[in-house]
């Protein structure tokens, strides 16, 4: 709140003051102190005149008007009258004797109340000069009093009553009342109810404690409203609103309470305004504002909010306190004096006056004080001082005009202090409705007329720089007018807007509207311009877009009262309407697919009582009452500010901020927001915008960050087109907008296009009547399309045509194409005929089953199944042919028919003929197995082939035929075989049963079998005392001890196969008690009778008993070598060896040494056998060494190392064992055919001996004899080589794939190429199977040997 001016007066020093502001106009102040006169002000505080009185000023009041100031004075009966609009007092004699207290004017008409000091009241008419005195209306001084909007008038006296009386004086209503009564009013109290007598309701304060309100018509029912003790006296209260009071009381407390009945006596709000005290309370309406004073200060509310406090205001300097607030009807001004004798002025409202050239403001931020400021540039603000209170501010780039009636000053803006140099002042032919300004010229608007003239330059040259507009009066009179820096323009009453080149005033366009045009805007370049006309309706007009420069603002609001274009140098064609609440952001889209046009972007509400002057960017200017700029950010524009911000948007709020962008062709903002979080629609809605746009290399980027691939290649196949009509046809057509797309081929250089994209799109129609007018040769082509269509869609008359017309008599394909859908379609509308006969000619297969498809679907079957079989389609045909029943023709095609469905109807038929085995045939093509094995059976008693189907087709009701045809025979077995192949079970046991059959049906009912199946077997046996069938079957469904019994009962003749059974089932058990019942049989426990002992070794083996299997195998093992069966004892040991091995069990040494030894013996007979004695004598000497172990041969083997030994060379060794023979145990079993060489050989003794090559140990790497198998260094057991009985080698290493003992790879592929297995597990091995291995470190590790 500023200040405007602070009356004082020596005369009017240290007492308080009475003042009242002029009603309605508020251009004067009326004050009176102590002294004898009543000086008058105007609002600026310079003093306007002075009124001499013979006593002190008692009381004045402003007519309703503010016209006539009213005065009485103190010691004089006269009433003094000041007339504003002359400036000249007149006195009237009021007739009164006594003194008068107390004056008023009415609200309604030109009536004067006064009253005096003991009680008499004079009503005076302005008008007439008419006096009304009433004597004796109160017994003692009129105080107080009210008039009402219906002209009563009340009043107070101090004789504590209040009377009600009319306009001529009469008493309508009295009360008496509690105390003095002060501050009355008439207002009217809050009902449901609007009331229909106007002010009907009194209030007044009595004796400064309780407010009292009553109705005029019923004064005896009152309310009185007492307030709380600490709030102090009533000082003063208003009335407000909708039936609200403000009360403000003397402790500093400030109080709003409701007349609404409902709420009488509750307070709405309460504040402790004033900390010591309250001095008054004033309430303007125009503002909505309420203030108080008290303390020292002044606090303005909001009667809206009333916790919101817009202002306080100090005054330090007033030490005696403040007195009474009083403001002007218009709210400008408020004023307030002091106990001191001061009056201070405080302005509380501006007129809003401003206007904005390009980004300079100017604005009023006084009464008499106007502020230029560049907004965008923000040079230092320049405050220049006016002469007179402006009604209109007009800004150019370099000067600002204020001006009021017809006169108008002019300033230019400089550089230097204070920033301002007042030109001139013009007076004008007429009173000035707006102006405006540019770099040279003012152009203002009068009286229908536009004067334009040079702002600077000398005086014979102004009158020269000076025009009128318009030339002609019958042009009509000017409405509006703006000036840019080119171009001067104005709009008249007619709808004419005229644009002038302000160079050479000449006239460079005109545009006729068809109503007056009241307002215009033009953009800072004067190319566009967006006006109003007399019916609200807002326009933008384009005179660069020559074919329709004029389009109709969407959604334009009507109560819309300004525009204001966007200053920003790349927002050219954005710009705002505004209204008192809100600003309206629309955009100029200049280059689209759908050519120019205006969009709505949205809407951002205002602020109460804020003016738009400047757009920059979105950021809105706005001047405020109080006289300052306020910035608004358009929420059209809050993308811009969110691109900087970190805080999250929601994705509606982002999809809103997109919508925006992309309204306002922001389109790289737009990109930015779908980057940072835009859903697929979103990049949807940007990518279609750019289209729309043509903007094709943008629309390329963002379609490739959306991955739509399909759409960057369109684009990229339509980039770089210059015919704006065909690009934007292409764009049309990427949308789907097809008769947007149509119309814009048509006008472009490429109109085919057009029919292109209809032939594409399927619409035919369209694209044949564009064929004709421009490219006739397609019209057959597209005519074929079309009948392709409709025949699909069911219009087959028309397709019809359609195909005869797509002939073309030239391009095969296609002409065969039409002949077939002509063949179609003559079908369809029953030509069959004709139809039948062209799907004939024609070359197509597929034409003949389409046509057989129709004809059967009309039942026309004969010529359905001629077509199928002149088709090839011999199933369909055939199967046309079975429903018109023509047999013999389904026989000729059967050989070519694959369906089983068509084979099953004809064996039905041949069947019913008799013809069996035709039927067979048929039933067997048909893959109906059961039927054929029926027929084979039943009618051709033939089943040698119905057991073949059955057991190929394993066919269960086949096999219960067959089963039952093998009981007709008597064939109990076969009858037994197939009945369990049809999984009749029961039958098949039932049958063995009577027919002694059991173990036919045991054999069949194999693997198959249920636990149950096997018990009801085993129990048939039992009865039968069959012990070896009924063990198996026990064991077969788990009941062990049963089985077990049985076997041990199995007579001698089958003893084996019931001892191998026994041990299996002991095994499967894992039974202690069983076990040991087995044991004590093998034994001879039981029967004195022991078994042989392999049996024990099996059952140990079954048990997983591996060492008792290890230690009974080298007993069996001992007992075959003893018996002089070596592989047999090889084999077990072997076959022991490997067990323990997989069960991960320490091999005894015995059993090593003992399969080392066998395995040297087989090795003999394989060396000696390919003629390798040295290998054969080695092994030899290795067998003889521990000829112990071989007694049933001791002297053949004797006899074969001396004789190999000899051949080998190695003589000493011969001897050796030739001595060993000459034992006289042995000398006589030795063969006659070597005893005299062998006697010889001891007689005569040679002992020279081959040596033993050494090879290193594969252990420690010393060098042994190649035969040694326990290394004499490292004490290790040699692993050895099972193809020659050496030690193994680290560098020939190899293993035999099935049994993994290790071999020396070079001599075993040597023994590989006369034998074919494997010498230690004889299976078959090829040299092929053999790898080499060059790391055995695994196979080293020193094997654990039990010792």
């Amino acid at each position: 709140m500023k200040s405007v001016f602070i009356l004082q007066d020596k005369a009017w020093a240290g007492s308080s003051l009475l003042y009242r502001w002029q009603k309605t106009l508020g251009n004067y102040i009326a004050v009176a102190g102590q002294d004898n006169s009543v000086k008058i002000f105007d609002r600026h505080g310079h003093e306007w005149t002075e009124i001499n009185l013979p006593g002190r000023c008692v009381g004045m009041d402003w007519d309703k008007d503010g016209d006539i100031l009213a005065v009485i004075a103190a010691k004089s009966s006269s009433i003094y009258l000041w007339d504003a609009s002359v400036n000249k007092t007149s006195q009237i004699e009021s007739g009164m004797r006594d003194q008068m207290s107390f004056l008023l004017w009415s609200k309604m008409s030109p009536l004067l109340a006064v009253g005096t000091v003991k009680g008499n009241l004079l009503i005076y008419n302005q008008q007439t000069s008419r006096k009304i005195p009433v004597l004796g209306k109160h017994t003692k001084k009129i105080t107080c009093g009210c008039w009402s909007s219906q002209n009563l008038l009340a009043l107070g006296s101090d004789d504590n009553s209040l009377s009600i009386s009319n306009h001529e004086g009469d008493t309508v209503r009295q009360t008496t009342l509690r105390g003095e009564p002060a501050e009355i009013f008439f207002s009217v109290m809050k009902t449901d109810e609007r009331s229909a007598i106007g002010e009907g309701t009194v209030s007044v304060s009595v004796d400064k404690k309780i407010l009292m309100l009553f109705s005029v018509n019923d004064p005896e029912n009152r309310i009185e409203l007492t307030f709380q003790r600490h709030y102090g006296n009533i000082v003063s209260y208003r009335w407000y609103g909708d039936g609200y009071i403000l009360i403000g009381f003397s402790h500093g407390y400030f109080v709003v309470i409701s007349t609404h009945i409902r709420e009488i006596g509750q307070e709405l709000y309460q504040a402790h305004n004033h900390k010591d005290s309250l001095n008054s309370v004033a309430i303007s309406t125009t503002l909505n504002k309420a203030a108080s004073c008290g303390d020292n200060s002044i606090k303005i509310h909001e009667l809206s909010e009333l916790k919101d406090i817009s202002n306080v205001v100090q005054l330090d300097d007033e030490t005696k306190g403040l007195d009474q607030l009083s403001w002007t009807d218009d709210g400008q001004l408020l004023a307030i004096s002091t106990q001191k004798g001061t009056l201070h002025v405080f302005l509380t409202k501006l007129p809003i006056l401003g206007g904005s050239f390009g980004t300079q403001l100017a604005y009023l931020t006084s009464l008499l004080e106007v502020t230029v400021f560049n907004w965008v540039e923000w040079d230092k603000p320049v405050t220049i001082e006016v002469e007179v209170e402006p009604t209109f501010i007009a800004v150019g780039p370099f000067h600002v005009a204020v001006g009021m009636n017809n006169r108008a000053w002019f300033y230019a803006l400089t550089d230097r202090e204070p920033g301002f140099q007042k030109l001139k002042d013009i007076e004008y032919l007429g009173t000035i409705a707006s102006m405006c300004l540019n770099i040279n010229y003012a152009a203002a608007l009068f009286e229908g007329k536009v004067q334009l003239h040079m702002i600077e330059g000398r005086d014979q040259e102004e009158k020269k720089q000076m025009k009128l507009f318009p030339d002609d009066d019958t042009k009509g009179r000017i409405l509006c007018h703006a000036l840019t820096a080119d171009f001067l323009y104005y709009g008249t009453d007619s709808g004419n807007i005229v644009c002038v080149l302000v160079e050479d005033w000449k006239t460079v366009s005109s545009y006729s509207h068809l109503v007056g045009v009241r307002k215009m805007f033009p953009d800072i370049n004067g190319t566009r311009l967006v006006f109003i006309d007399d019916k609200n309706s807002g326009f933008l007009l384009s005179s660069a877009n020559a074919t329709d420069p004029c389009y109709e603002l969407p959604n334009f609001s009507p109560t819309i009262t300004g525009v204001l274009w966007d200053n920003w140098h790349a927002d050219r064609g954005v710009f705002v309407a505004y209204d008192d609440d809100k600003v309206y952001t629309y955009a100029l889209h200049k280059t689209t697919i759908y050519g120019p046009r205006v969009e709505l972007v949205g809407s951002t509400p205002l602020l109460f009582s804020q003016k738009p002057l400047l757009l920059h960017n979105g950021e809105l200017t706005c001047q405020t009452a109080s006289g300052k700029t306020s910035d608004v950010t358009l929420s059209t524009h809050s993308f811009l500010k969110n691109s900087t911000s970190t805080v999250p948007v929601s994705p509606a709020q982002l999809s809103e901020q997109l919508a925006n962008a992309l309204l306002l062709k922001r389109f790289h903002k737009a990109l930015n927001l779908c980057k940072s979080a835009g859903s697929t629609s979103d990049w949807a809605d940007l990518g279609k915008a750019c289209l729309v746009h043509m903007e094709v290399e943008f629309a390329i980027q963002v379609f490739r960050m959306s991955s739509n691939v399909g759409m960057v290649l369109s684009l990229q196949g339509i980039q770089g087109i210059e015919d704006k009509n065909l690009l934007a046809g292409h764009l049309a057509m990427f949308l789907g907008d097809y008769n947007l797309a149509q119309d814009l081929y048509m006008s472009s250089t490429c109109p085919i296009a057009a029919l292109e994209m209809r032939r594409d799109l399927l619409h035919w129609d369209s694209a044949l009547m564009l064929a004709k007018s421009l490219a006739v040769h397609q019209i057959p082509l597209i005519s074929k399309e079309y009948a392709v269509h409709l025949e699909f869609i069911g219009d087959y008359v028309n397709a019809l045509s359609h195909y005869e017309k797509g002939l073309t008599h030239d391009i095969k394909d296609h002409d065969e194409a039409c002949q077939a859908g002509v063949a179609r379609m003559s079908i369809r509308m029953g030509d069959i005929r004709k139809g039948v006969a062209q799907a004939v000619q024609h070359p197509s297969r597929v034409l003949k089953k389409e046509c057989g498809a129709i004809l059967e679907s009309m039942k026309q079957f004969s010529e359905a199944a001629q077509l199928y079989e002149k088709g090839q389609y011999y199933d369909k045909a055939a199967s046309v042919y079975i429903r018109c029943k023509n047999w013999a023709k389904v026989g000729e095609l059967l050989p070519h028919v694959s369906s089983p469905k068509i084979h099953l109807q004809y064996a039905k038929a041949k069947e019913a003929d008799g013809k069996y085995k035709e039927a067979a045939q048929a039933y067997e093509s048909a893959k109906d197995w059961d039927n054929v094995i029926r027929v084979l059976l039943d009618h051709l008693n033939n089943p040698e082939d119905a057991v073949r189907i059955v057991r190929e087709t394993q066919s269960i009701d086949g096999a219960k035929t067959v089963a039952r045809f093998f009981l007709r025979l008597d064939d109990y077995g076969s009858a037994i075989h197939f009945l369990v192949m049809s999984q009749c079970n029961d039958e098949a046991f039932q049958l063995a049963q009577q027919h002694g059959q059991m173990e036919v049906y045991a054999d069949i009912i194999g693997p198959e079998a249920t636990q149950e199946d096997y018990q009801s077997i085993a129990l048939y046996f039992e009865g039968e005392k069959k012990h070896l069938q009924a063990g198996k079957f026990f064991q077969k469904c788990g009941q062990y001890s049963r089985a077990l019994k049985h076997f041990l009962k199995c007579p001698n003749s089958e003893d084996n196969l019931a001892v191998e059974m026994a041990i299996e089932t002991v095994g499967q058990a894992k039974d202690p008690s069983l076990t040991v019942q087995l044991i004590d049989y093998l034994m001879g426990e039981s029967d004195g009778m022991p078994k042989d002992a392999k049996y024990l070794f099996r059952l140990y083996m079954a048990l997983q008993q591996y060492r008792e299997a290890a230690r009974t195998a080298i007993i069996i093992a001992r007992e075959e070598q003893n018996a002089g069966n070596y592989r047999n004892a090889h084999d077990v040991l072997f076959s022991m060896y490997t067990e323990l091995q997989a069960q991960k069990i320490k091999i005894p040494a015995e059993m090593a040494t003992n399969l080392m030894i066998l395995h040297s013996y087989l090795l003999v007979k394989i060396h000696v056998k390919k003629g390798d004695h040295l290998k054969g004598a080695r092994m030899l000497i290795r067998v003889s060494n521990s000829i112990s172990k071989f007694p049933a041969h001791v002297v053949p083997i004797l006899t074969s190392a001396v004789i190999e030994c000899r051949r080998a060379g190695l003589k000493n060794s011969a001897f050796g064992f030739a001595a060993m023979l000459m034992r006289p145990e042995y000398r006589n079993d030795i063969d006659p055919k070597y005893r005299k060489k062998i006697e010889a050989m001891v007689r005569r003794p040679d002992t020279s001996e081959l040596e033993e090559e050494t090879t290193p140990c594969p252990f420690c790497g010393s060098q042994l004899p190649q035969n040694d198998l326990l290394c004499i260094y490292c004490k290790n057991n040699l692993p050895y080589c099972i193809a020659t009985g050496r030690h193994m080698l680290k560098e020939d290493w190899c293993v035999c794939p099935h049994c993994e003992f290790p071999a020396l790879y070079s001599q075993f592929i040597l023994l590989l190429e006369t034998e074919t297995v494997c010498p230690m597990c004889s299976e078959a091995l090829s040299a092929k199977q053999l790898k080499k291995i060059s790391d055995c470190s695994s196979y080293l590790q020193a094997e654990e040997v039990d010792q």
